[in-house]
């Protein structure tokens, strides 16, 4: 089996051959002229078998010769295969899973995978000893060397060494020994698809037994990880900068706020979210020895506080002192929780008062991943990622441990919902149908009420669908107001933890219309939907309209209704994949070169300037407020509650934002001085706000040499792929057909010249706003008519002319005189 570029010299040397014979035995010219198009052939598919306009050149079976240029070209080709990305050394990868006993920024290395791995360490005399001990070790226990390296270069595999204790004693200070990797070692963690820069991020090995790499589940949003058998990869850095490096840029807690959206990307998830509720609801009562063991796993090593309440047994803790115990001491902060807006309770229910949780419950508004404006976000941003970190960590601990101790769990008894109820639903989707076939009623006798635009048979759609939507909500919330308040299912929808009240109307309601396209299943064969229907059935069941729930199983019509919505779904995801990973490929090499310079401007390599400060303020996203370098109104909540003293003067609060806003940007300068003036901060109070807002806005500048246009590349690419494919059809106006989700963002990436489908938004002024005729003669004048839109027949006379016959209703529709179609 020779090599493709042999078989075509082979091919080449061949017709040369053939051509020289044949030119010296004086073949005709026309023989001659075939076997040099011949050899050009040959000649053109060794350097590219992929020209357009010429057959490729094939193996005996079938497959096409790899050439040249197909060597250098695409994925697997020189360039992105060989230069660019290669395999490398002193990497693993094997299935991930979840280890929640780990901290944060640790992951958990199977010890095979540790003695395989190897970090080099110069040995010195602080560490000599221990390195012998090592050496004894050897390569097959743990933790031990596989490689001792001398000063001269020599290097020593320890597998067939006889007696390690002699080369032991050999040790001397400036050998470099590989050791294995032990506890605290710096690595890097990675999933596929890297699509941002949380993808790879830099952990601490912890070796444990097993087989899989163990991960924090709330380190998975950044990774998008999950543990259904993903597999990550891990890189052993080998060098000293390189580890420096990793531990100053890369450490899951310098990765806490997402540079995309400046709000936390790690946080609580599941059970947490579960568990934080639990623990901080009202009548939560913990004993003095439960407290303190929560305390102590949580981290807490300083005094205790007064028990806040009493139980039969004596005084007893409340849990939201328990959560109190990890806020910094001088944190002010309101915000509302999950469950108030799920329970229509009262509007900033959580009140956190100089490091005291006073009211409300903890849940995914305050803890959450994803959630901006939250506690932990709070933290991070005015007391740093590290005191974020290890405040989170001591809360994740401490509410695991506290959720295991008072179980919950979610079965099938909990979807009982009771017999008036289920009946309720029956009636209230019966009545539904009623009204629908009124509706059909009056669309047969012509007095349906139609929509600006629509046809009739298009405005009864309209009018079915959004019934039968209203329908399923109806049904959802019957199912939901039925469950108890400390229902497992209820409890995780309303604080955010998992799940919402649409999954548990579908499981314990009703399913709802199926729907493809974004429209009601269409009536296929023989005008109906499937063959068990009669033929223009009306009827909602007809057109995929599921009434069964999840709980009480569907029939076989509703299953196979249900088998048609979801296969559109499974279809959308695999061509998303693919065309958002295109679109982000094309940004991230457009803009790859870009990055900030030192003085403060955004450059390409050539020096050209692209921005004079960066997003127009020179903050960066990551270590802003959603953009803003901080939130002056959160500055002047949490300084209100501390504050006493006479409200400042207006003039007083001008002199003082005068003298620390001089940096700012005319924008923030005007919020900063708006809000103070609007607040009731005495001159004091100003005072402390304008400081603090100083000091973050320095701190949420971007730094120079940040690879901005990456950044921009990977925050357009990466939500890119969760968009949805999609062109939503305006429940069936033809005009109205918008190009939306992923198809509209590649479209304006690529400045196309002509979209898909063009929209225009005219706006009247205000006579014409108010009389319809005007509006029609308006659309009439702006739409191009041509000839063929108003006649209804044409005949062809092949001597002498074409008659055309026009048609009254589309002259009448269209605004147009005879006299101007013979103009």
């Amino acid at each position: 089996s020779e090599d493709d570029l042999t078989h075509k010299m082979v091919d080449i040397i061949r017709v040369n051959q053939r051509l020289k014979e044949s030119k010296e035995a004086g073949t005709p010219p026309l023989i001659v002229q075939d076997l040099v198009d011949l050899l050009q052939y040959h000649a053109t598919t060794y350097f590219d078998n992929e020209v357009s306009g010429i057959p490729q050149a094939h193996h005996r079976s079938g497959r096409p010769l790899k050439t040249l240029t197909q060597r250098l070209k695409g994925k697997e080709g020189r360039f992105r295969g060989s230069l660019s990305g290669k395999r490398v050394d002193f990497s693993s990868r094997t299935v991930i899973s979840p280890d929640p006993n780990l901290d944060l920024s640790e992951v958990g290395v199977p010890e095979q995978i540790a003695m395989k791995l190897t970090i080099p360490e110069i040995v010195t005399e602080w560490n000599i000893e221990r390195m012998r001990q090592l050496v004894i070790n050897g390569p097959n226990k743990f933790p031990g060397v596989n490689y001792i390296v001398r000063p001269d270069g020599v290097k020593i595999r320890l597998d067939f060494v006889e007696d390690r204790s002699i080369i032991a004693e050999t040790l001397e200070i400036g050998y470099l020994v590989e050791r294995h990797l032990a506890d605290g070692d710096i690595v890097m963690f990675n999933r596929q698809p890297s699509l941002h820069q949380m993808s790879i991020m830099a952990h601490y090995v912890r070796v444990l037994p097993g087989r899989t790499f163990r991960l924090h589940p709330s380190v998975c949003p950044p990774y998008n990880a999950d543990f259904d058998g993903d597999e990550m990869n891990l890189h052993v850095p080998q060098s000293e900068e390189a580890r420096a490096e990793a531990i100053l840029l890369m450490r899951v807690q310098d990765q806490l706020i997402s540079p995309r959206y400046g709000g936390p990307i790690i946080g609580a998830l599941r059970d947490f979210v579960t568990g934080a509720y639990l623990l901080t609801k009202d009548d939560t009562t913990l004993s003095i020895q439960e407290f303190s063991n929560l305390a102590m796993l949580g981290g807490y090593s300083g005094p205790l506080p007064k028990p806040g309440t009493k139980t039969k047994d004596g005084p007893a803790y409340t849990g939201k002192q328990l959560f109190s115990l990890f806020l910094p001491k001088d944190f002010n902060y309101v915000i509302t929780s999950k469950w108030s807006k799920g329970t229509k309770g009262a509007p900033k229910d959580v009140v956190i008062k100089q490091g005291e949780l006073i009211s409300g419950v903890i849940d995914k508004a305050s803890i959450g991943a994803e959630e901006p404006e939250s506690v932990l976000h709070r933290i991070a941003k005015d007391y740093g990622n590290a005191e974020a970190k290890s405040f989170l960590n001591s809360i994740l601990i401490m509410v695991k441990q506290y959720i295991t101790h008072y179980g919950f769990s979610y079965g099938f008894a909990d979807l009982e919902i009771p017999e008036k109820n289920k009946q309720q639903i029956l009636d209230d989707i019966q009545e539904t149908y009623d009204v629908i076939s009124d509706l059909t009623d009056q669309y047969e006798k012509g007095t349906l009420k139609l929509t600006r635009g629509m046809k009739p048979e298009e405005a009864l759609e309209a009018y079915i669908v959004n019934e039968l939507g209203k329908a399923r909500d109806k049904a959802g919330n019957t199912a939901d107001q039925s469950l108890d308040q400390s229902n497992s299912g209820r409890i995780m929808a309303t604080t955010g933890a998992r799940g919402s009240a649409l999954n548990i109307g579908q499981m314990a309601g009703a399913l709802g219309q199926q729907s493809r396209r974004g429209n009601r299943l269409h009536s296929g064969y023989h005008n109906r939907a499937l063959p068990h229907f009669q033929e223009h059935e009306t009827n909602p069941d007809a057109k995929g309209f599921v009434k069964s729930n999840y709980r009480e199983g569907l029939s076989t019509l509703e299953f196979f209704f249900h088998a048609m919505g979801g296969r559109e779904g499974l279809v959308d995801t695999a061509v998303r994949t693919q065309q958002s990973g295109y679109m982000q490929r094309r940004l991230i090499n457009a803009l790859e070169h870009i990055r900030l310079e030192y003085d403060g401007t955004v450059r390409d390599p050539h020096g050209h300037i692209i921005q004079f400060l960066y997003g127009e303020d020179g903050i960066d996203v990551a270590k802003s407020d959603h953009g803003e370098a901080f939130n002056i109104n959160r500055l002047i909540e949490s300084q209100t509650i501390v504050d006493s003293g006479k409200k400042a003067t207006k003039d007083e609060i001008e002199e003082i934002t005068k003298k620390y806003t001089k940096t700012f940007n005319p924008r923030l300068k005007k919020l900063v001085t708006d809000g103070l003036i609007d607040s009731k901060l005495s001159k004091e109070g100003v005072t402390i706000v304008g400081k603090k807002g100083l000091s973050l806005y320095n701190k949420a500048k971007v730094e120079p040499g940040q690879a901005v246009g990456i950044v921009t590349a990977q925050s357009i690419g990466e939500p890119g792929t969760q968009m949805t494919l999609r062109t939503f059809h305006f429940a069936g106006i033809k005009e109205r057909n918008v190009t939306l989700g992923l198809p509209r963002l590649i479209e304006l990436v690529d400045a196309r010249k002509k979209p898909v489908t063009p929209t225009m938004d005219i706006y009247l002024d205000e006579e014409s706003k108010k009389s319809r005729e005007k509006s029609i003669e308006v659309a009439r004048n702006i739409l191009q008519t041509k000839i063929t839109d108003l006649i209804e027949d044409s005949e062809t006379d092949y001597n002498t002319e074409i008659r055309l016959i026009l048609s009254p209703n589309k002259l009448r529709n269209r605004g147009c005189s005879i006299t101007e179609v013979e103009t």
